[in-house]
């Protein structure tokens, strides 16, 4: 992460007010952030796990669903997908994910739908927007909710569409190591006004909305001593997920060069691709779903016919750090509390085995691409 000149600025604006706690840096990066992302409303909170527990647990709430329903999740995601559903006392349903994009697949999750389903958590993985079109259709032919886990994904539309406005509740991620980052913190984009309430309700302990910030005691007369009342009213169940105005601050400076910042990934991959595409035979290169941006996180690589981990360690020993690609159905916690079995979910199996990811970011120069091209190159004219 660089820090700008103009986000050094914002922040120390927020140090010369005096005014850490929600305030007009926050409300700033929400309205200017649903905004770009087709939303009429943002609800920042401190993480994007913290953005998937508020969204779960409001359509929970305000559904009358319970304790033991069903949420679909893709069998390849970050943790925090199926955690959050476990957090809410619901049980995560594992669905196989297409071979070439890694993302959940359409055609097999209704046969995994039952009379407790009551949500699809589709995750955006990698920066590329899942196949969005047959997953609303199922939803609204079996009457489900869905939660776009997009805290991988910002600033990508789908069949022109901007990610986080497809379903019902968008969850975006600002951690250090994303797209646009202010160290920690999380996003929830939505267009329904009783889902922003709640959401924001859910952020704050679960407060009475009509107190949530300072800024509500600026009114009068009734109105005041109607807020003085209910200051400490609570109705929800809520966590303590609030976010700093300096956080904001930063993700206001970026939110100014956010298209800089794409371009340079999407030229980054781009280069990569070009530079691997010889090794075609053995590698499985990133592709782009058609219809699609793809914002690149980070740059994702499935060897083909021979698992991962000698050629990670070969290329973590140079020097070039290396990610699994979000293994999920092999991680021993779910094998405890969940009958999960990976040979149920071959293409999820394949990944974990043979998958991984390197950078791509706008921080990386040629040279730097070239050294990941080139050791890669390296370690298969080695094989032969």
């Amino acid at each position: 992460m660089t820090i700008s000149a103009k986000a050094k600025q914002y922040v120390n604006d927020v140090l010369d007010s005096n005014r850490l706690s929600y305030g007009p840096y926050c409300k700033r990066l929400e309205r200017e952030f649903a905004k770009i992302h087709e939303s009429r409303y943002g609800v920042l909170s401190n993480s994007g796990t913290s953005a998937l527990q508020v969204a779960l647990a409001a359509l929970k709430e305000l559904h009358g669903w319970h304790d033991g329903d069903e949420v679909i999740v893709p069998a390849v995601t970050f943790v925090a997908t199926a955690n959050v559903v476990l957090h809410n006392n619901m049980r995560p349903v594992f669905v196989d994910v297409e071979k070439e994009y890694y993302e959940i697949d359409p055609a097999l999750i209704e046969k995994k739908i039952t009379p407790k389903t009551r949500a699809i958590i589709p995750v955006h993985l990698f920066g590329l927007p899942c196949a969005m079109a047959p997953i609303l259709k199922l939803a609204k032919e079996h009457r489900l909710k869905v939660i776009e886990d997009s805290c991988e994904t910002m600033f990508a539309k789908y069949q022109g569409k901007s990610v986080g406005s497809l379903g019902d509740i968008g969850c975006f991620s600002t951690y250090v190591a994303h797209l646009l980052t202010t160290g920690v913190g999380g996003i929830n984009t939505t267009s329904n006004p009783d889902y922003a309430v709640k959401l924001r309700s859910l952020v704050n302990h679960g407060r009475d909305s009509i107190y949530i910030s300072v800024d509500d005691d600026n009114v009068t007369g009734d109105k005041l001593k109607e807020i003085v009342a209910k200051r400490f009213s609570f109705v929800s169940v809520g966590h303590s997920f609030r976010i700093t105005e300096m956080e904001a601050a930063l993700g206001v400076a970026q939110l100014e060069t956010w298209e800089e910042m794409i371009s340079a990934r999407r030229q980054n991959a781009a280069y990569l691709t070009k530079q691997l595409a010889p090794l075609q035979k053995v590698l499985q290169l990133p592709a782009i779903r058609p219809g699609c941006d793809h914002s690149f996180m980070m740059y994702p690589i499935v060897l083909r016919n021979v698992t991962k981990r000698e050629l990670v360690n070969y290329l973590e020993e140079r020097g070039v750090e290396t990610r699994d690609m979000l293994p999920l159905t092999n991680q021993p916690v779910y094998h405890k509390i969940l009958d999960l079995r990976p040979a149920d979910y071959p293409v999820a199996d394949w990944i974990n085995t043979n998958g991984f990811y390197v950078g791509c970011h706008q921080g990386l120069a040629r040279q730097d691409l070239d050294t990941i091209v080139s050791l890669i190159v390296a370690y298969f004219e080695k094989k032969k």
